[in-house]
């Protein structure tokens, strides 16, 4: 780490980087850090430099995300995009989710998101291989620190450096070999979300057809090894019923990693009904110890801490996360940049800073500790 003996007295590059990026805001909204101008442009000000003493305090993590317009599920080449991003906005921590059923996904008749043929024997398995490669180049070439463990994540938020934690979003690419998730694990994986859009041999989806009435044996396994192996284990797109059964074989917590309360007020009207959730579905959540993300489909960033709200009504601060879903819909947390802006509007919008480090990284990073351990 790139910082100075305890016997020194200049600044840590820690301390120097949140200084400087204090510093710099502070100028952009109100023309210093004792902001000058209107009483709102001080408010801004002052809402910001708490947002950031939070991020500074806590490790922040978007639980649910593809890295934006150009990351892992665009076509676009590894570059910067993510890292600078991140940085700007700083957000400590990205979940960057490979989807193996990429090639296979498209709007269907009806305007969502569906699995359009069924896919060739080793197909999705070849993608999911392709985009572990991806992720390599990024930590390699542009800025990213790999979080195979939480002594990493803390390390990389002391360094002031924005790291991943490699995520699959759906094990469609098993094709009932379990040694396939030893297989992710010793490329860095360590975080695998259940189902998707495809029908798999693991358990049925929301947005599906009801076949397996819920988790399958094979699911079952899934989860065992999930845990044994040490993976966060995301239920996201699973139904009320296969999470039911999940939460009775899972031995750790488990996460949901992007959703929003079914009705939700502060979306309105969506056609994301079919994926939001009912509160009794998060509750079985809650009941692991584990925690809800809440994606950014929302029309400002106000109306999306009122969607976290609504799900901090009915399972409590400690169990709710943010997971956005960049970049699928536009939404309101479309570049990282966003971020601290986010942050400002939870603590504007009546969380205290405690409340808002356990919800922007807190209540993942425990999640991790006790999934990855």
């Amino acid at each position: 780490m790139d910082c100075c003996c305890v016997c020194c007295h200049g600044p840590t590059r820690r301390s120097w980087m949140w200084g400087t990026i204090l510093t710099s805001i502070g100028v952009m909204l109100g023309g210093g850090l004792s902001p000058r101008g209107s009483t709102a442009a001080a408010q801004t000000a002052e809402n910001t430099s708490a947002a950031l003493d939070v991020l500074r305090k806590s490790i922040s993590v978007d639980v649910h995300t593809h890295g934006g317009t150009t990351g892992i599920t665009s076509k676009a080449p590894p570059s910067s995009d993510l890292a600078g991003g991140m940085r700007a906005g700083s957000l400590a921590v990205a979940c960057l989710a490979d989807v193996p059923e990429g090639p296979i996904l498209g709007t269907s008749p009806s305007g969502v998101l569906a699995a359009l043929r069924t896919p060739e024997p080793g197909q999705l398995y070849k993608h999911h291989l392709e985009r572990l490669a991806w992720m390599d180049e990024m930590v390699a070439s542009h800025g990213l620190r790999r979080a195979l463990t939480a002594a990493d994540l803390n390390a990389a938020h002391e360094a002031g450096q924005p790291a991943i934690v490699m995520d699959i979003e759906g094990l469609d690419f098993l094709e009932m070999k379990l040694e396939r998730l030893e297989e992710a694990h010793k490329r860095g994986v360590r975080h695998a979300q259940l189902v998707h859009y495809t029908p798999n041999d693991i358990g049925d989806f929301q947005t599906g057809a009801v076949t397996h009435n819920g988790l399958t044996p094979f699911g079952a396994d899934a989860i065992r090894a999930l845990h044994r192996l040490g993976f966060v284990c995301d239920v996201a797109h699973a139904t009320e019923d296969t999470v039911g059964q999940a939460a009775k074989v899972a031995t750790k917590p488990l996460l949901l990693s992007h959703t929003a309360l079914l009705g939700s007020k502060a979306m309105g009207p969506t056609r994301l009904q079919g994926r939001q959730i009912t509160p009794d579905h998060a509750r079985i959540i809650a009941e692991t110890g584990g925690s809800v993300g809440i994606w950014h489909f929302f029309p400002s960033l106000d109306k999306y801490v009122d969607g976290v709200k609504e799900m901090v009504d009915v399972i409590g601060v400690d169990h709710v996360s943010i997971g956005t879903d960049q970049q699928v819909t536009p939404g309101s947390v479309q570049d990282y940049s966003q971020w601290v802006h986010l942050v400002t509007a939870m603590l504007r919008g009546g969380f205290t800073p405690e409340e808002t480090g356990k919800i922007v990284g807190g209540n993942y990073m425990r999640i991790f500790n006790v999934a990855v351990a």
